[in-house]
Parts: C-alpha cells; sequence; structure tokens
C-alpha cells in the first residue's frame, strides 16, 4: 500500500522552512489510553524532568514563583538576569529552599503587629500562620504564633497580636531531621512547627503544607537532596562570571548562557569556563538554528542546545536583522544532528499552543521552551491591569527597549553606551490564571496528542522520526484555514487552562 504523508527527512529536505503551522501529523493506530502515555525527558544531559515544558528566561514570564509553580508540576523555570545579581541569586534561593521543608526566611511579626499586619501579608503572600518574636526579627525569642482561626471573625483588624495570638506552642530543637519534624506535625496536628535554638530564639519553621506538597505533586522536578530544581540564565559578558558563582553557590541546577546568537566564541570559553569551574553544572547554550552552530556548542562542552532565532511571539528578530531560521525546520535540523550525539534540544520560540508544542516534539524536541503561553498567568511576575474591560499583564521581549533599559541587551552583546536596535516588542497578554490548572491542560492535550499520533513516549516519538514512521503534510493556506475555527459571526474561545471562554469574531 502506498503510505499517506512522507517522513520527516523528506518533508525537511525540500529547502523550504517550516513553521509548526506549515504541517500536519498523520494519525496512527491507536491501542492504548492516553493516561498510558509517559511524557518523561530530558532538558539536558543530566536533568530529567517529567513533564517536557520549561519557562523562558524573561523579566515578564520567569522568577522564583513560576519556578516553583513549574517544577511541583515537573517542568522547570529559568530565573531571568535583567536584574541585579543578588536579585537573581535570591530568587534561585526561594525556589531551592521551598521544597527543603525548613523555612529558613519565614515571614516574622511582633506582639505589637496588628491582624491588619496579618491582613497585609495574607493579601500579598498567600499565608497567615505567622511566627511572633519579640521584636517582631528572625533570630529573637519566639514567644506565640497566629493562625487564622486566632483571628478569623474579629471585627477590629486593629487588635494588637499579643492579644490573639497562641503562646502554649509545640516546638521542635535546631538541628531535628526533616523527617522528624514531619513526624511531630503529624501527631500534633498543628499546620507550623518552629523550630527553636537552645535559647529560645527563632531559627526556622516548618510548614505541614510542604507534607501536603509531597503528596499532591508526585511528578515534581527534584535533585538528589529532594529540593526543586531550578535554572538561571547568564550572559557571555566577564562581568556575569561573579553572577555565576553566586548562582551556582545558591543550588542552581543548570546555566542557561542566553544569547540571540549563540554561535559565538564569547559563548564556547563562557561553556568551557563553566565546565571547568563547575563541572557538577549542566550547560543548556543556545540560541542557534543549523547542525553546525550545534557543533561548536557540543565541543565546547554544552550538555543541551537551545533552538531559536526569532520564532517568538515578541520577536522581530528576523525582520529587524534578516536572520534566523523558520522555526520547525530548525528543530529538526538541530534535533537530528544532537540525537547523535546524545544530547537533547530545547525548541524556543513559536510555541503558541498546546499543538504547536507536540509538532515540537514530534520536530525532535526534547522539551518546549515557552513564553507566551506562560506569561499572563498569576505566577508570572507583574501586576494584572484591565485594558477594555480585560484583565490582562505585560509581556515583552527582552530585545524591546523597554526591556534593554533594564539590562536585557545583555542577551543581543549591548554595551550600556551602544545605540540599541530593537528585536522585540512589548506588548499585553490576556490573564491566564495559574500555571496549576494551566499546565495539567497542557498535559493532558499532550498526552492526548501522542495518542493520537500512536506513540507512548518521547524517545519511542523520536525513534519513529528516525525510522520515517511517523508521516507528516504540507498544509496549504486554505488547509491552515480549514483546521481552524472558521465561517462563524462569533463564538466562545476556550482561554487556556481556566475553564472559562471569552468571546471572539
Amino acid at each position: 500500500m502506498q503510505p499517506d504523508g512522507e517522513p520527516a527527512q523528506r518533508l525537511f529536505e525540500r529547502g523550504e522552512g517550516l513553521t509548526y503551522n506549515d504541517f500536519i501529523i498523520l494519525p496512527g493506530h491507536i491501542d492504548f489510553a492516553a493516561e498510558d502515555v509517559d511524557l518523561s525527558t530530558r532538558i539536558t544531559r543530566n536533568i530529567p524532568l517529567k513533564n517536557p515544558f520549561v519557562s523562558s528566561p524573561m523579566d515578564t514570564v520567569t522568577e522564583s514563583s513560576m519556578a516553583i509553580g513549574l517544577a511541583l508540576l515537573g517542568g522547570l523555570g529559568i530565573i531571568h538576569y535583567n536584574n541585579r545579581p543578588e536579585t537573581q541569586i535570591a530568587e534561585v534561593r526561594k525556589v531551592k529552599r521551598f521544597e527543603n521543608g525548613f523555612i529558613t526566611d519565614p515571614v516574622v511579626l511582633g506582639p505589637d503587629n496588628t491582624i491588619a499586619d496579618i491582613d497585609a501579608i495574607h493579601t500579598g503572600h498567600g499565608f497567615s500562620g505567622i511566627p511572633i518574636t519579640e521584636d517582631g526579627t528572625l533570630g529573637s525569642r519566639l514567644i506565640g504564633i497566629v493562625t487564622n482561626r486566632d483571628f478569623d471573625f474579629e471585627v477590629d483588624r486593629s487588635r494588637p497580636l499579643r492579644e490573639v495570638m497562641v503562646t502554649d506552642l509545640v516546638t521542635a530543637p535546631e538541628g531535628i531531621t526533616l523527617a522528624e519534624a514531619n513526624q511531630i506535625l503529624r501527631e500534633s496536628k498543628k499546620g507550623k512547627l518552629p523550630i527553636v535554638d537552645k535559647r529560645g530564639f527563632l531559627v526556622s519553621l516548618v510548614s505541614r503544607t510542604d507534607l501536603k506538597k509531597n503528596r499532591d505533586y508526585p511528578e515534581a522536578t527534584k535533585d538528589e537532596r529532594k529540593q526543586l530544581r531550578v535554572g538561571a540564565a547568564v550572559s557571555t559578558r566577564e562581568s556575569d562570571r561573579e553572577r555565576l558563582a553566586g548562582l551556582v553557590e545558591a543550588g542552581a541546577d543548570l546555566i542557561v548562557i542566553d544569547a540571540a546568537q549563540g554561535d559565538s566564541i564569547f559563548q564556547m570559553r563562557t561553556i568551557e569556563h563553566i565546565k571547568k569551574e563547575y563541572p557538577g553544572v549542566d550547560v543548556l547554550a543556545g540560541n542557534v538554528v543549523t547542525a553546525r552552530q550545534c557543533e561548536h556548542l557540543i565541543a565546547a562542552g554544552a550538555d543541551g542546545i537551545r533552538v531559536g532565532m526569532g520564532p517568538g511571539s515578541i520577536c522581530i528578530t528576523q525582520d529587524t536583522m534578516a536572520v534566523g531560521r523558520a522555526q520547525a525546520t530548525a528543530v529538526f535540523n538541530c534535533s537530528r544532528f544532537c540525537r547523535q550525539k546524545g544530547i537533547p534540544v530545547v525548541a524556543d520560540g513559536g510555541i503558541a499552543n498546546t499543538g504547536a508544542l507536540a509538532k515540537a516534539l514530534a520536530c525532535g524536541a526534547s522539551a518546549g521552551m515557552m513564553g507566551a503561553l506562560f506569561a499572563g498567568t498569576r505566577e508570572a511576575p507583574g501586576e494584572y491591569v484591565y485594558k477594555d474591560g480585560v484583565r490582562v499583564k505585560k509581556y515583552r521581549g527582552m530585545a524591546s527597549l523597554e526591556a534593554m533599559e533594564r539590562g536585557g541587551g545583555k542577551r543581543y552583546g549591548y554595551s550600556e553606551s551602544s545605540l540599541k536596535v530593537a528585536q522585540g516588542v512589548a506588548g499585553l497578554v490576556v490573564d491566564k490564571g495559574s500555571v496549576f490548572d494551566l499546565v495539567p491542560y497542557i498535559v493532558q492535550s499532550l498526552r492526548q496528542s501522542f495518542q493520537d499520533i500512536g506513540v507512548r513516549t518521547i524517545p519511542q516519538l523520536h525513534a519513529a522520526i528516525d525510522s520515517g514512521d511517523i508521516l507528516y503534510e504540507i498544509r496549504s493556506p486554505s488547509a491552515q484555514r480549514e483546521g481552524a475555527v472558521h465561517g462563524l459571526l462569533a463564538y466562545q474561545e476556550p482561554v487556556l487552562g481556566t475553564g472559562e471562554e471569552r468571546e471572539r469574531r
């Protein structure tokens, strides 16, 4: 029987630059349930993920809240560097401490603080179990603790905490193990366990919610010490070597060398420096779009390759610089070469929806890096505002003039005095709710996509690409229109992961 469609090798060897919209994957045979699909993968040689998604190191996408959320859900967040080194280092530490069990920098108040102060902390941080010390600082004598149940029905929010705090405390001594602390929490049925030294001074805190997180997030991306994994971006500048040292000391599992055009002597020297000084830290290098570029970075010691020049929704590199490559073609060619070397590829850019992520994986990527898809979520940096009655957040390219004014030009090799040429724009994205709702939606969509293709795992998908068992077909402009919503005056479009809809015309 003459097969329908064509294998990936023939599809991409035509010499035309193809985007994810330009082709479709033909269905395979289903003999398993979508729940049987295993999306485990690797972002680099030594870092496994349960789910194939990574957040982009952009200042409107990834700080500690995003990195914590994605790591709990089986992915990974990359902390941006458009900030002071100590700020980025602190963000990495927040992630590494999150699942460690011992909260070493808890929010602390004093007895003269008020219930209104607790309300403000709850609004800003989402928690309200607060230790009370003599002078309101960590490292002074613990005298009480305040939780929701102590003031829920109190009308006078100006009451001092000394009047509502609990003073009959269950505590544990400094030096106790996490397992022992957890056992005390179970037996005492308390929400928080303060850890104190021999003088009764507060040292740290253990929360019952950490026990629940271990139960509720079995796919969490963790290191050997059971801490959440996190990545951090650096530039190729010599001045970032001190930043790099601080990030490694803080526990960053992955260093992402963030450059718009990654095939440079500067990046190769940076890779070599990292592998020499910090051999236990993996390096994700890029961005590149050709096999030759991949070869240079792998030879320098890269553990993973980041592919994409100009396909992002807020990127204008290809228009401005006339350099880059159509993303699907770039991912296929780079992945084919890197797979021979045992190096994973991360497809960065152009992933506007779950179908594009499935296509990136079907082009050979081991994971997708996304900015726009995660921008606008509750965990993304920035405040919500309203635009024409729609709740939105700011989203900007790191090459937008706005971002470069804060330091984003490092990614593009600009000095402080350089005339900066914008390769990105700033815009607004609609509120997408929380990543804790969005990511399960993405995961389920991917599982159903893999079921339709007829493969159960990402390695099986890649093997089928190489063998030609998966077939593809070019989509004409008419076919692309036909495959999307058409012929309606208006319709309700689902907002990813929120369970809500918005009207489109």
